[in-house]
């Protein structure tokens, strides 16, 4: 079995904390059982490009279950957790290609290292292993049937490549379900980044001045977060339904300009490029921290950045002093990676319960029903959505009412008012 990981003795941590993670993730768990017996995926070749962590280890152990052959990279060159890699290889036997801290060269050779695989299915976070397959390795193409897109960024790309008739198979937009979206990137992303900016920095968030750009559903986990540890939250946008919901939602809303002037902390969670640039680093404070939440590293403008510092250095672990040469410092965390994959540990498991229910289920779905799928990026659908809303509520002891027939006559008529 091929595989590169940065230590195989590391496996025995690894395993142990796949299995702290699995003790918080019991949609997950009752999917695996389920596929242990049905083998739904039996003679599926399945590539993944997802951060590997401990959250992931256990959808590779559930799409195994299933009967799935499983190659594994990592959709982001800072967030492989190693003794994770480590232990999918040796107790799982799954391949596994990532290394925390790659570099961009190493990054896409396991992304081709996973093509070589010839998955039947992809399953990304981000796009890059399916933008690799239609850029560089189309003669793989004929083989793959499906796949699924774990995060905005990605079903951006996805959604572009079907606009302009490029993209070759059919992928489910796992980001777009309401038991994704709503909790993953809200709760999950909003606890995860404030996790990795204090790891990072060890500064106190109460009575800082925290600026968020991007109020999309990883915006407001974010603002949400911040305000609940005492920061003074700015939202930056460029969606006024956006920006006027912020301004409902009781934060102080302004142009970057603006608030670059007058912000401790940044961090940004827009998916686009180059929302902070050199221009709003001249404005910042002596000691500025600036973050990204987004996928990829593009939101921060760090080569106008350099090219207005004299000076740049690694102050402590995922945090970069670049001084201006005004003598201002201003402070970059994890190279403007992920934050909370780069510094800290990702979402919480429980969150990704329901992120990884999503894929396991969209696969199966999949398989049963590639012949009804047309080329072009499909949504979750409802029926998988809501039987893991229900399951998780089960799983949390959670229960809730059901209409009664007098209301669902009610519901069905249009004769009945007053």
């Amino acid at each position: 079995m091929n595989y590169d990981v940065k230590n195989i003795n590391l496996a025995k941590d690894g395993a142990l904390r796949i299995e702290w993670a699995n003790q918080n993730m019991a949609v997950l768990n009752r999917i695996r059982k389920r596929f242990e017996k049905e083998k739904p995926l039996k003679g599926v070749r399945l590539g993944a490009c997802l951060h590997v962590t401990t959250e992931t280890a256990s959808l590779m152990q559930t799409l195994k279950a299933g009967g799935a052959k499983v190659a594994l990279c990592a959709s982001n060159p800072l967030s492989t957790q190693d003794d994770v890699a480590a232990s999918l290889v040796k107790h799982d036997k799954i391949p596994v290609f990532a290394v925390k801290g790659e570099n961009n060269k190493v990054y896409y050779a396991h992304i081709n290292a996973v093509i070589d695989a010839k998955p039947h299915y992809t399953m990304d976070d981000g796009a890059d292993l399916v933008s690799t397959l239609h850029s560089e390795r189309s003669e793989f193409l004929s083989e793959v049937r499906g796949g699924t897109e774990e995060t905005t960024t990605g079903v951006i790309r996805l959604r572009s490549m079907a606009a302009e008739g490029v993209l070759k198979y059919p992928i489910i937009a796992v980001n777009d379900a309401q038991t994704k979206h709503f909790f993953d990137n809200r709760y999950g992303t909003g606890q995860s980044t404030i996790d990795g900016i204090v790891r990072a920095t060890n500064r106190l968030l109460a009575g800082a001045s925290f600026v968020v750009c991007g109020y999309g559903w990883c915006g407001r986990g974010v603002a949400m977060r911040a305000r609940g540890m005492g920061a003074n939250v700015i939202v930056t946008e460029i969606d006024p339904l956006r920006a006027i919901e912020a301004v409902m939602d009781g934060f102080t809303v302004m142009p970057i300009r603006k608030a670059a002037a007058v912000g401790d902390i940044f961090c940004t969670l827009t998916g686009n490029i180059a929302v902070i640039r050199q221009e709003h680093f001249q404005l910042m404070k002596d000691g500025a921290i600036v973050a990204n939440s987004g996928h990829f590293n593009v939101e921060l403008d760090l080569d106008g950045l350099s090219g207005i510092a004299a000076t740049r250095r690694q102050l402590r672990p995922f945090v970069e002093e670049y001084v201006l040469k005004n003598g201002r410092r201003i402070n970059v965390l994890g190279e403007g990676r992920l934050i909370n994959l780069a510094a800290a540990e990702g979402h919480p498991s429980s969150v990704m319960d329901m992120s990884f229910a999503n894929q396991a289920l969209c696969v199966e779905y999949m398989v049963k029903n590639k012949a009804a799928l047309a080329k072009t990026v499909h949504p979750v659908p409802e029926k998988i959505d809501r039987q893991i809303a229900k399951e998780k509520l089960e799983a949390m002891g959670t229960k809730i009412d059901k209409l009664t027939p007098q209301q669902k006559k009610y519901l069905a008529s249009w004769s009945m008012g007053t």
